[in-house]
């Protein structure tokens, strides 16, 4: 609650900047929290109604309190929900394969000289491009299913602030019946 108190006359009174404060605290918080084992978590899982998609996701934390919480629970089924829905194939940036990327990049870029695009724009337009792709691969950088003006990221970064662990998705995988049969990814 102080904490609350404290970013809101930080953000002279700002609700939403005093979100990001927050935010930014409960990051710093977490690189602190690094160091402590993480043996703790849940794995929650998620079958749509229609029995064609499902979803398995680790939620990891520090301790048995933080994953047995009530905003531990709803945020692992959220992620979960979220998965099914969104099927995102990285949990973050980092985990992207660089030839994947890098395929990504080279049919964008193709694209741009085909058009007849200047060398600098289409540099630039490749950052975006980039970006653009980390939003619709990877859980942490996608809009929540449930409310689109917060990601995953945000959510997570909350949970930990509220909890003050380090909680992080360690893995998922989503099964889906399609058409050519069974996928999955994690």
């Amino acid at each position: 609650m102080m904490d609350c108190k404290r970013a809101l006359v930080e953000a002279n009174g700002d609700i939403e900047r005093a979100k990001e404060i927050l935010r930014e605290q409960g990051l710093a918080l977490m690189t602190q929290q690094e160091e402590r084992p993480v043996r703790e978590g849940r794995v929650e899982v998620y079958g749509h109604h229609t029995g064609k998609v499902g979803v398995m996701v680790e939620i990891a934390c520090n301790t048995d309190f933080a994953a047995k919480s009530a905003e531990f629970l709803q945020f692992s089924r959220d992620v979960a929900l979220h998965i099914a829905a969104e099927a995102p194939e990285y949990i973050s940036p980092e985990d992207i394969p660089a030839d994947a990327l890098n395929a990504e990049i080279t049919e964008f870029r193709k694209q741009l000289e085909e058009q007849g695009k200047p060398a600098e724009i289409i540099e630039k337009a490749i950052g975006g491009r980039v970006k653009r792709y980390q939003q619709d691969k990877c859980l942490l950088k996608q809009a929540f299913v449930k409310d689109p003006e917060v990601t995953i990221e945000d959510l997570l970064a909350d949970l930990r602030t509220k909890t003050g662990e380090n909680i992080f998705v360690r893995r998922f995988v989503r099964y889906a019946i399609e058409d050519t049969g069974c996928l999955a990814s994690s």
